[in-house]
């Protein structure tokens, strides 16, 4: 992993624990909810078809409905800003401005025209 977070670090994310995630299957490190949400992750990033009952059972031994949902949300934002990183070849720790974007029209639900 080589991301590294000031946020994670204040919600009591250790330096070890982050070195530790790659086997965290291994690693005596983390609760058994934190392996859940780890693995849960995991699958997500790399073969998603792969998510099995198994999963879905261990996930609910350790979460409601929603929180599962609500950290799938947040795996999947997280999962979508590493691809655009990568897509738009921006580097980490560093401002970078985007190119100039042309002017797009989009009709939002809200039936208001909105320019990027």
């Amino acid at each position: 992993m080589h991301a590294r977070f000031a946020v994670a670090r204040r919600e009591g994310l250790t330096e070890e624990k982050i070195s530790a995630i790659d086997r965290y299957r291994k690693s005596t490190l983390f609760s058994d909810s934190e392996n859940a949400a780890i693995r849960y992750a995991d699958v997500m990033a790399g073969d998603h078809k792969s998510a099995s009952a198994e999963l879905s059972d261990e996930l609910r031994r350790h979460f409601t409905e929603s929180e599962i949902v609500e950290l799938g949300m947040r795996i999947s934002t997280f999962l979508g800003y590493g691809r655009l990183i990568h897509v738009l070849a921006l580097e980490t720790r560093k401002t970078c401005p985007l190119p100039k974007w042309k002017k797009v029209k989009v009709l939002l639900l809200s039936e208001k025209t909105q320019y990027l």
